[in-house]
């Protein structure tokens, strides 16, 4: 009996992934981003802790600009918005919510789209059914569908984190359909079909392992598209309602004021440009290193 396993080779496979981690590290733009990034998912995790202000609070301290107050506190360290809430505390709780939406669409859309694309190449059968529903919903901008579950459903996150969702699945199911057949061509497809492995096995052991690289590449750019989306839709009115913090809403409630208080519309933007820089970083530092043709051997 064949034996698919090959433990004999698991040595260079723990070989090539230091590898691939010590280049990663040497490039200190990626390294930056991930530090940046990593520092802003866990302050926005410990919100709840290290936010200075209930960010709900309403004072009569409106607009301050950001300033460090002495009397050995750093209340009001990004100042006011125009309710007197601490921009500070809802910056925490904003960038928790914004990056919630980001990792629940993309979560949500890539697991059915990653499905989809392993159904449609290991059943070819269901390959021309399976992409044209794909066509339909290339066909539907994320704005507009955002538009429509909100007339529906009514605006909220959860509008949003549907919208986004949907809009995630067809391109990902097409970056994991043509990852996917590459892998059916291969020897080993053959050869675990022809000593009876069950299509379970097939699909999550060798074809889903084999054409991970890609398709987590392409996540990683899509969560910097979603975050961005999310905001844009945010923005217009369609997400998280108030008096909740979200980044894209802070943004817009701070418009009025750009001229007297800039600093409520800007401190949450330049925030939401942080993270998606960040995130498209690194994606790009994953696709040059997991990319044969732009891996610098």
């Amino acid at each position: 009996m064949i034996d698919l396993a090959l433990p004999a080779g698991t040595a260079p496979i723990r070989r090539k992934r230091a590898g691939m981690l010590s280049r990663l590290l040497r490039d200190r733009v990626a390294v930056a981003a991930l530090i940046v990034l990593g520092l802003i998912v866990i302050a926005a995790i410990l919100a709840p802790w290290i936010a200075p202000h209930d960010p709900y609070l309403t004072t009569r301290r409106r607009l301050l600009p950001p300033v460090w107050e002495a009397r050995g506190t750093w209340t009001y360290l990004l100042g006011t918005d125009s309710l007197g809430r601490c921009m500070l505390s809802r910056l925490l709780y904003g960038a928790r919510s914004t990056l919630l939406i980001g990792v629940l669409a993309t979560a949500a859309g890539g697991a059915i789209g990653v499905l989809a694309g392993l159904t449609a190449a290991f059943y070819r059968r269901f390959d021309g059914l399976l992409m044209r529903l794909n066509d339909v919903l290339l066909s539907m901008p994320a704005i507009l569908l955002g538009l429509a579950l909100a007339a529906v459903i009514g605006a909220g996150m959860t509008a949003i984190v549907v919208a986004l969702s949907v809009a995630t699945i067809p391109t990902v199911a097409r970056v994991t359909r043509a990852s996917a057949l590459v892998v059916m061509g291969q020897d080993y497809m053959e050869a675990g079909r022809s000593i009876g492995l069950p299509d379970h096995t097939l699909i999550w052991r060798y074809l889903a392992l084999n054409c991970i690289s890609p398709v987590m590449v392409y996540l990683t750019l899509r969560f910097a598209q979603t975050i961005l989306i999310g905001a844009v839709l945010s923005f217009l009115g369609l997400g998280a309602q108030p008096p909740a913090a979200e980044l894209g809403m802070m943004a817009s409630s701070g418009r009025n004021e750009l001229f007297i208080a800039p600093h409520v519309a800007t401190i949450p933007s330049l925030a939401i440009v942080v993270i998606v820089l960040c995130a498209n970083v690194l994606g790009d530092a994953l696709r040059d290193l997991l990319d044969p043709r732009l891996r610098k051997l």
